[in-house]
């Protein structure tokens, strides 16, 4: 779909070589192509980033600390803007047997996602919670207060390019749409998987489980 427009472009470029008032057409044929070039290129790089994904290397993590790094690194922006943040492991001694980075990725690329969904808040909130459930399952929770999913497209954001938001708003914050395909690429490659709920007093959380 990219390369029909700029093998159809390329050919009327060449057409208007030898036409000497063609200036202004040739120029913004020219301009085209380049854009649509550059732009199959972002796409490449993009799908490359969730297609060539490294084998996770699995370790006993403490949940407690990873959740003190996560903190540290994203506290301060919430608060920044007026908003609460809260970690919680519950219990404290908590441990899952992950790969370190990967897990922590798939956890910033939600907060990044909640932080974008709650920007125009005057008080965000972002609760990340990693407790036991049914079955001795642990899930990991990423909360926030901002609109939620809208209505029949749950199934659709974990598409890679898929995104809810408008595309000015997408090339102004540089999302690409591959936020949420990565994080369920990294986690099902961890043996877990990923959902998203709504919760009852609303806002969005994703839950993470092992």
């Amino acid at each position: 779909n990219s390369l029909t427009p700029i093998a159809s472009l390329s050919r009327t470029a060449r057409e208007m070589l030898g036409d000497p008032e063609a200036g202004p057409d040739l120029n913004l044929a020219l301009d085209t192509i380049a854009r649509r070039a550059a732009s199959l290129a972002a796409f490449v790089g993009h799908y490359r980033s969730i297609s060539e994904l490294p084998a996770p290397q699995p370790e006993v993590l403490q949940l407690s600390e990873l959740f003190a790094r996560l903190e540290q690194l994203v506290a301060a922006d919430w608060r920044a803007r007026g908003g609460e943040v809260s970690f919680t492991v519950e219990p404290e001694s908590l441990s899952l047997r992950a790969d370190p980075g990967q897990l922590e990725q798939a956890l910033l690329n939600l907060i990044k996602n909640a932080a974008q969904a709650t920007a125009g808040l005057a008080q965000p909130r972002l609760n990340v919670r990693a407790r036991l459930v049914r079955g001795g399952r642990l899930a990991l929770e990423v909360r926030d207060n901002g609109p939620g999913v809208p209505p029949g497209l749950e199934n659709d954001i974990f598409l890679p390019f898929f995104s809810t938001r408008s595309a000015p708003q997408a090339r102004e914050d540089g999302s690409h749409g591959i936020g949420l395909a990565l994080v369920r690429k990294l986690i099902h490659g961890m043996g877990g998987t990923v959902r998203y709920v709504k919760p009852v007093a609303g806002g969005a959380c994703f839950v993470l489980s092992f």
